[in-house]
């Protein structure tokens, strides 16, 4: 793909993105396609980085979609899966194919069918759910095992110090799902519907002769199987 054809993309991803409410962009449109800077948002209650405001940036080159983009935090993150440099020790932003040393297949590495809210999204889960098997963050690693309190701890620690970097005036989402309507104080033009709103089809003619007829036929059914015994 040409260099403006990634740029193509690249602009429809992310006037896409900047609609969701865990994802920040700080800049104007007009900035640097082919190298993204923005704040990724945790809005997770059950992680141990609820409420972060995460500075990241992703770079792009002018193969994308066919090759991934690079993926890093702005930020020290403790975390199992995150090096030192704040770049991620993640499948899907390795290169597309099979690769035997590393033992992933190729529908867990990258594909053009992949872009960058699957990153992104995979980032997030990723913060959530550390694949300790194979850490970039070694001692991170062992404390999420074996002194999860202690990892807990120092995860909020690194939330406090992510909030500082909140633009003014930013208001940080509580939850990806919009508020519910207000429910309404009373019901009274529900009540006041008339009898025939609530017709639902049913006649009243003949229902009385109909349940008499039914109850004649069940009583002589009692009365025969009273004979047969």
């Amino acid at each position: 793909m040409s260099l403006s054809g990634a740029k193509q993309r690249l602009m429809t991803e992310m006037k896409a993105l900047r609609k969701e409410k865990w994802i920040n962009f700080e800049d104007n449109e007009a900035s640097d396609l082919m190298r993204w800077r923005f704040a990724l948002m945790v809005i997770n209650s059950d992680s141990a980085f609820n409420g972060a405001y995460f500075k990241a940036e992703m770079t792009f080159s002018n193969e994308y979609p066919y090759q991934p983009p690079k993926f890093r935090f702005l930020i020290p993150i403790t975390h199992p899966n995150i090096y030192a440099d704040g770049q991620l020790c993640i499948s899907i932003l390795h290169k597309p194919g099979d690769d035997e040393m590393s033992g992933e297949d190729a529908s867990e590495r990258w594909s053009p069918l992949q872009g960058a809210e699957s990153v992104l999204r995979s980032v997030l889960l990723l913060l959530d759910s550390p694949e300790i098997n194979s850490p970039a963050n070694v001692d991170a690693g062992v404390m999420y095992r074996d002194r999860r309190a202690e990892y807990n701890k120092k995860a909020q620690e690194t939330v406090e110090r992510s909030k500082k970097d909140i633009p003014a005036g930013f208001v940080m989402p509580r939850s990806f799902e919009p508020a519910p309507p207000p429910k309404p104080e009373n019901d009274d033009d529900f009540w006041a519907a008339s009898d025939e709103e609530f017709d639902f089809g049913g006649s009243d003619t003949g229902e009385d002769e109909d349940m008499g007829d039914f109850e004649d036929e069940g009583e002589g059914s009692e009365d025969e199987a009273e004979y047969d015994d």
